[in-house]
Order: C-alpha cells, then sequence, then structure tokens
C-alpha cells in the first residue's frame, strides 16, 4: 500500500471514531439533563432510546394519559424549537415533566401498538420505574 492511501484510510477511521464519540457524548449529555431537570416527555422518550417518530406518539398518549390523570406538569417554558428538530417560526408554550411524574404516567399507560410497548419498557428503565 502507498503511503496515501494509509494516510487517507486513518483518516477516514478517525473521522468515523469523532463522529461516534460525537454522538456518545450528546447521548450522555442529554440523559443527563433529563435526570437533573424536568424535560418535556418526547426528550425523554429521546434520551432513553426511542425513535423520533415514536417519541412523538408516545407523549401524545403520555399527554392524554396526564389529562385521565388531573396530573400538571413540573413546569411550562416557551420555545422555538419543535420535537422534528426543525425550527418554527412562532414560539411554543412546552411542559416539562420530572421522571417521578413520567413513571406515574407511564404506569397508567396502556399503548397497543407494540412499538409504543417497546418504547414505554425503555423510558420505564430509563425513569427509574419497573415495568
Amino acid at each position: 500500500m502507498q503511503k496515501s492511501a494509509i494516510r487517507r484510510a486513518r483518516r477516514t477511521t478517525r473521522r468515523t471514531l469523532r463522529s461516534e464519540l460525537r454522538r456518545r457524548s450528546a447521548a450522555t449529555r442529554l440523559a443527563a439533563s433529563c435526570h437533573r431537570r424536568p424535560r418535556s416527555l418526547a426528550t425523554v422518550a429521546v434520551a432513553a432510546g426511542v425513535a423520533k417518530d415514536t417519541a412523538a406518539g408516545i407523549a401524545n398518549g403520555l399527554r392524554s394519559v396526564a389529562k385521565r390523570l388531573s396530573l400538571a406538569p413540573a413546569a411550562t417554558a416557551r420555545t422555538k424549537r419543535t420535537v422534528a428538530g426543525g425550527r418554527a417560526r412562532r414560539t411554543h408554550n412546552v411542559t416539562r415533566w420530572t421522571l417521578r411524574q413520567i413513571c406515574t404516567l407511564l404506569a397508567a399507560y396502556k399503548p397497543r401498538k407494540p412499538e409504543f410497548k417497546a418504547a414505554v419498557v425503555l423510558i420505564a428503565a430509563f425513569a427509574g420505574g419497573a415495568r
């Protein structure tokens, strides 16, 4: 092998490793922030390892459970970010929930879709509630 080909291969390997490190550290930071302070339902689901589209559906289901239980969120805030990761043109009111509240919601949530059932198990493990 020539020297340039070896360099190119090493550069590619290092680039891959750096991107993996960035992805893992971002996931760790997100999980730590969810454990530290109240976050939105979709954010906790994504931090638990649920896909974004499934996380949005789980969040909607848990909101309806919260309404049924008359459970108020820990905090409310205004944000310009959307669940899909894009930017919205106007601000939205978002609710933030503690992990203890999310465990309460998960205990009362009975999903029917198989991917939602799997997501509930992931979120419960992340939040510390046994399900």
